[in-house]
């Protein structure tokens, strides 16, 4: 075209695209990504959720920080980190779609790492439905930190790993609908499971606070002061 000058090659461009691709091309950063969805962390606080030494946690953070999928700030000595934007959860929830569609493998995975419930299930509508009607109970069983981060109006906070202890604080006559961190999350579907073990009527939304935030949907947040 008359005027203009390129100096860069497609070649190139494409690589810059790749550049991101290579960066979502881990699984442990997959998850870091699916924990900073739920919230603001700290390095500590991620690399104990994931399962990761500090030194592994911080190296997969920067990678995902390269690649402006996670923003930074500093408070003291603490570094926090959160999700650049929507944008990258809504890349993150499109990616695990597109793979569970399209790659074999996926599904075998996650059958056999959420297990069966046996529950019915729920969509956003329905529980909305239900709940401004009263007739239901909301139970986020994630960890205190990502309820008070943001959680379902309305919602009860108990973590699933204080549930069997404090299985008698819930009703045995009212549907319990149950959601965690998003559609592949196991902590519903043990949290089902224990209170269908214990007589109580478990539902499960069908996906989760990953989802419920994309649909733009209302979310209470807790003052941590």
């Amino acid at each position: 075209m008359a005027g203009s000058n390129p100096t860069g090659t497609k070649a190139q461009l494409y690589d810059a695209f790749a550049a991101s691709g290579k960066a979502l091309a881990s699984g442990k950063r997959l998850e870091l990504l699916d924990l900073l969805a739920q919230g603001e962390r700290t390095v500590d606080a991620l690399a104990k959720a994931a399962g990761l030494n500090l030194t592994t946690a911080s190296a997969h953070l920067q990678t995902l920080k390269q690649a402006g999928f996670v923003a930074t700030r500093r408070e003291g000595v603490r570094i926090h980190y959160r999700l650049a934007g929507d944008d990258v959860a809504q890349l993150f929830a499109l990616l695990r779609k597109v793979a569970e569609r399209h790659q074999a493998t996926v599904s075998g995975a996650r059958d056999a790492y959420l297990g069966e419930d046996g529950a019915a299930e729920v969509t956003h509508e329905e529980l909305r439905a239900r709940a401004a009607a009263g007739d239901v109970l909301v139970l986020d069983v994630r960890p205190m930190e990502e309820y008070r981060a943001g959680h379902i109006p309305g919602a009860r906070s108990i973590p699933v790993d204080e549930l069997a202890d404090r299985i008698n604080e819930l009703p045995e006559d009212t549907d319990i609908v149950v959601y965690c961190r998003g559609e592949y999350c196991v902590l519903a579907y043990d949290a089902v499971r224990l209170l269908t073990d214990h007589g109580r009527r478990a539902i499960r939304l069908n996906d989760g606070m990953l989802e419920w935030r994309l649909a733009e949907l209302p979310v209470e947040a807790t003052d941590l002061a």
